[in-house]
């Protein structure tokens, strides 16, 4: 096995929520969130490209082609019969375009999608902790798998995320429950494991020395 699959990060992130819940001594609701906050935040690092998150949190590249080119078709439609002589031909060149850009839709280019998405809700929702994850999924889509999302950098934002994500539940031990589960990740992914044929390049982008 050259890599912890999925599962057991998710295992050690849920692992990281219950043993800050039971030393909080938080009630069972309170528990089972900072559980399931667990288990999302020990997979986050795996968000950046080719990781086992990012084709979860994504939908299918495949569909959303089909959607926007769908779009772009009936703009052109719409806009040839109803538009007038500027807004026509304006109409019909964005759905031209909506067309031919679809077709280079890859699974990274959605994980931007979805980046830009969040952070629109973010911004509209007036949460922060939302803007800064959509900021940390469109920086996860444009660098390699295990890279910056597995260093002391992309640790430290996650932690500006936690600490506006506790700020907006109001619920002790967010912080902490993201955190743990999101160093074991990290920990997990070490070379220094019998399983793991390569490492985690802690001090990106000074080193890309492998631990």
């Amino acid at each position: 096995m050259e890599n912890l699959n999925g599962t057991i990060h998710t295992a050690l992130g849920a692992a990281a929520g219950f043993i800050t819940a039971n030393t909080l001594q938080s009630d069972p609701p309170a528990t089972l969130f900072l559980v399931v906050v667990g288990g999302i935040a020990g997979l986050l690092p795996d968000v950046d490209v080719d990781g086992k998150l990012s084709n979860k949190i994504t939908l299918s590249h495949k569909m959303i082609r089909l959607v926007a080119q769908l779009i772009g078709f009936l703009m052109i439609l719409y806009s040839f019969f109803e538009g007038g002589s500027s807004e026509k031909w304006l109409g019909i060149c964005i759905g031209t375009g909506m067309i031919v850009l679809s077709s280079f839709l890859t699974q990274r280019r959605m994980l931007t999608v979805t980046g830009v998405g969040v952070l629109a809700g973010g911004i509209s929702m007036q949460e922060s902790w939302l803007v800064l994850l959509g900021i940390y999924i469109i920086i996860a889509s444009f660098v390699p798998h295990r890279s910056y999302t597995h260093s002391i950098v992309g640790t430290l934002y996650f932690a500006a995320i936690a600490t506006k994500f506790q700020e907006s539940i109001g619920l002790e031990g967010v912080f902490a429950t993201c955190m743990l589960a999101y160093a074991s990740h990290l920990i997990a992914d070490m070379k220094v494991l019998p399983f793991n044929k390569k490492g985690v390049k802690f001090f990106l982008p000074l080193s890309s020395k492998e631990f």
